[in-house]
């Protein structure tokens, strides 16, 4: 069978491709030919999955082009795609041949033109007014002489240089600078990131929170700074809980950052002359070395990103080998709640069809089968279970008396060494054993005496040693009954 499918049938020459052969080929066709391409048109349909990947199309007047952009390269596009924005998008085509379709996979979108730029500027500034992030009554007010002002801009720039300069000029205060871009595809997220870090500093912390926050970057076209008309931006600097001035481009440059900053300023040297008062004395001079040394560090760390970003475009991406188990992943998703739904069905008909030849009688005739079982094991288990208890209860009893008896015998034992180490220890500590070891007692008319006084006045003495008394004349004294009884000397050590 498998010799007359290999070869071909009579009168043909032409090969045989399974489907996934000419699916494969024709993916390595597109993706061949086309390479990395630019496509302008409308934005259509636009979907995000519940992984995070971004579904949409680009369509012209006539024909419709399927666009994906991964969850991983979401956060890198400048401008996210927009229904019947006018944009142009730069990818690589690819085929899926699960569903015999080619699609674009996008990552990166630009807006087509300045029209198309300002209309999504005015769409987003009624969007906004409609909130609320407009109104005169929430901006607050600037303090009158900062502590700390915090400075969101380029660190390489001239604008930063200007604000410094014109701080030291009127009236120096410390300064805490936030790098970032302020054009491309990051300058928007990390805008946006640097006033959420700047209000999530402590007040006298390690590094202190700022009084002022100034968000400031030199002119430009209006492509250069979309970033501050990006919706973002704009919500991060209406939910500031610093003063914020913006000073965004030339005076006549106006952003969306402007509407919702507590104060715009013209230029970034007029955002340093509203941040702080004239001091009438200037006590300020430009630290050149540490421009030049700015300089020099971004010079090297531009050059070094380059050098990265030259040495990555020769590794392969690794992000092209999962695009199709991605798609197949994103359509099993969206199938399994509904293969979910029949599998318990067919399972509910299945059990019913089961069920159907199942009597009540025959269900009656097991249950009392099973019931007349469970009344044999009780009444054995009745009659069993109480002697086995009993004799446990007799061997723990005798277990217990026995530990007893040899606990009580224990006792007895220990209070009897110590009594008769405190008979020991009275007859050490008594006056009658000092009297053993050479000591004499003196009596004075059947009294102790201890003083030299006490002795004169006596009308008769006696000594008392350990085998007896007698009289300081050397003869035996006659023993009298003491009036009272001596205390015992106490101990000599």
């Amino acid at each position: 069978m498998s010799d007359l499918l290999d070869d071909p049938m009579p009168g043909q020459n032409s090969p045989e491709f399974t489907v996934s052969e000419i699916s494969g080929a024709v993916k390595k066709t597109i993706e061949g030919a086309f390479g990395r391409i630019r496509v302008r048109g409308e934005v259509g349909r636009v979907f995000k999955a519940r992984s995070g990947h971004l579904y949409y199309d680009v369509k012209d007047d006539r024909n419709v082009l399927s666009c994906t952009t991964w969850k991983g390269q979401v956060a890198g596009l400048s401008v996210v795609p927009e229904e019947g924005l006018e944009v142009v998008v730069t990818g690589r085509l690819t085929a899926f041949g699960a569903q015999s379709k080619y699609n674009m996979n996008v990552d990166e979108v630009a807006v087509a033109g300045q029209g198309a730029l300002m209309a999504l500027l005015e769409k987003r500034k009624k969007q906004l007014a409609a909130e609320g992030l407009f109104e005169p009554a929430r901006k607050k007010p600037l303090p009158y002489l900062p502590e700390i002002i915090g400075v969101v801009t380029s660190p390489s720039g001239a604008v930063i240089r200007d604000i410094l300069h014109r701080l030291r000029d009127r009236f120096p205060r410390k300064v805490l600078i936030w790098p970032v871009a302020v054009q491309g595809e990051a300058c928007a997220r990390e805008v946006a990131r640097a006033i959420d870090g700047f209000n999530r500093l402590t007040p006298g912390g390690a590094l202190p929170r700022p009084d002022l926050l100034i968000v400031a970057r030199g002119g430009g076209s209006i492509e250069d700074l979309w970033g501050f008309n990006e919706e973002i931006v704009a919500r991060a600097a209406a939910a500031s809980a610093i003063p914020l001035i913006s000073a965004v481009g030339h005076e006549t440059d106006t952003t969306l950052i402007d509407f919702v900053s507590d104060k715009r300023a013209p230029t970034p040297t007029a955002a340093a002359e509203l941040a702080v008062p004239v001091r009438h004395e200037l006590l300020a001079w430009v630290d050149q070395q540490g421009a030049r040394l700015s300089r020099a560090v971004s010079h090297g760390l531009t050059q070094r990103g380059q050098r990265l970003r030259d040495l990555a475009r020769a590794l392969p991406r690794a992000e092209t080998l999962l695009d199709t188990p991605r798609q197949r992943l994103d359509r099993a998703g969206d199938l399994l709640p509904r293969a979910l739904s029949r599998g318990i069905d067919s399972r509910r008909l299945d059990l019913q069809r089961k069920a159907g030849p199942l009597r009540p009688q025959l269900l009656r005739v097991m249950i009392d089968r099973r019931r007349d079982a469970l009344n044999a094991q009780q009444k054995r288990l009745v009659t069993a279970a109480p002697t086995r208890e009993i004799q446990r209860r007799k061997d723990r009893l005798a277990d217990l008396e026995k530990r007893l008896k040899e606990a009580h015998l224990r006792r007895i034992d220990q209070r009897r060494d110590k009594l008769i180490a405190l008979d020991r220890l009275r007859e050490t500590l008594g006056y009658q054993a000092t009297l053993e070891r050479g000591y004499a007692v003196v009596w004075g008319d059947g009294k102790l005496v201890t003083t030299t006084k006490a002795a004169q006045s006596a009308s008769e003495l006696e000594i008392q040693f350990a085998d007896g008394r007698m009289s300081p004349d050397g003869k035996p004294a006659q023993q009298k009954k003491p009036k009272s009884k001596p205390p015992e000397q106490g101990s000599l050590f």
